[in-house]
């Protein structure tokens, strides 16, 4: 009777109760407590109820790179928690190394966007355990396809691209056609590539064997007879005939036009009625682009060929040196040429050189 009242009063106080199987029955066991490794399980409690213990918060790290494998720094990187109970959003930039890293982050899903300007966003999704260091290694980003590229060169750099083309352009693909530009809006001309070009033009090998041509004519032809004939007054035919075109092409597209910043080339314009292009090729002969791209007299080319006429005198024989008015003749006879010139590159020059990039100027 008495040890089973023993064991009532026991189990009203939440003790274990004592068997009473047997006279010889054990004394009852302590009451245990279970924990789980990492210290997340509960206890048990007084009345049996379990009690939640610390969560271990975990890391997040990982590197991003372009798809050529080069680290990209400053990538923005957002870290969505939603539902893990922490922050929603977190936020982290690339180093210098390409690595980002987060601390301290709640177990549970979660979802990584990277992003920086003229790439494709990138998003990673994953678990969180507790105390995990989550590495989502290498996030490659791919170059967007609506990226656009700016263009920074300078007017200098892009000057000297288009005089690289226009150095290569030859009628037939031999005779040179360097002061042509079927660019309508080109970048102006440096001083330096004014005389580089006029440099170019004059030692080029055509030029040399033009000259010798004509040379021949007038010797057949016994013109300017003060020359005389043979070899010798052949070599002063050619220096007389070289002498015109370097000093023209020196002081008209190189001296003068520094001097006066004005353009000596040719403008395609390539558009239109035939009759519109043939007056603009008609004008060009008097007026020209200046450097700030704007139409102007051209007093370099008139002033140009009036120089060259005026100190031809120096080298030609006394009988056939120009007075001042056939000076001024000359100059106009060289004007009409000129517009001729400009006609025949505006209509036939271009079908007959290869290799012309297409500007959008419109079909010859």
């Amino acid at each position: 009777m008495i040890l089973g009242f023993c064991a009532q009063v026991s189990a009203q106080q939440g003790g274990a109760p004592i068997s009473t199987a047997g006279a010889e029955s054990s004394l009852p066991d302590a009451p245990r407590a279970t924990a789980e490794a990492g210290g997340s399980a509960g206890l048990i409690g007084s009345f049996g109820q379990e009690t939640p213990g610390p969560v271990s918060a975990g890391s997040i790290s990982g590197v991003v790179e372009n798809r050529e494998g080069a680290v990209y720094e400053g990538a923005k990187i957002e870290l969505d928690l939603a539902g893990a109970g922490g922050p929603m959003v977190r936020k982290a930039t690339s180093d210098g190394a390409g690595r980002f890293s987060f601390a301290d982050v709640s177990p549970g899903g979660f979802r990584l966007a990277v992003s920086t300007k003229g790439f494709e966003t990138k998003v990673v999704q994953g678990v969180l355990h507790a105390g995990e260091s989550f590495d989502v290694h290498t996030i490659v980003l791919a170059v967007t396809s609506s990226t656009e590229v700016t263009v920074t060169a300078s007017q200098v750099e892009i000057a000297a691209e288009q005089v690289k083309i226009e150095e290569e352009q030859r009628v037939l693909g031999v005779i040179p056609n360097f002061y042509v530009s079927y660019v309508p809006n080109a970048a102006p001309l440096t001083t330096k590539q004014k005389y580089e070009m006029a440099w170019k033009s004059s030692i080029d090998p055509v030029t040399f064997i033009a000259t010798g041509f004509f040379a021949g004519v007038e010797q057949a032809e016994n013109t300017f007879s003060g020359y005389g004939q043979g070899t010798k007054g052949y070599a002063k035919r050619f220096g007389a005939n070289y002498a015109d075109g370097f000093i023209n092409t020196m002081l008209g597209s190189a001296v003068l036009a520094s001097w006066w910043k004005q353009d000596p080339r040719y403008f395609y314009k390539g558009t239109g009625t035939i009759h519109a292009r043939a007056l603009y090729a008609i004008a060009n002969a008097v007026i020209c682009k200046g450097d700030n791209g704007k139409w102007q007299p051209n007093y370099s080319s008139i002033m140009g060929g009036l120089a060259a006429g005026g100190i031809s005198n120096l080298y030609y024989p006394a009988s056939d040196r120009d007075g001042v008015s056939l000076t001024f003749e000359n100059a106009l006879v060289g004007t009409g040429e000129g517009a001729v010139e400009n006609l025949i590159q505006e209509f036939i020059i271009r079908k007959l050189t290869p290799k012309i990039p297409n500007y959008g100027t419109g079909k010859p």
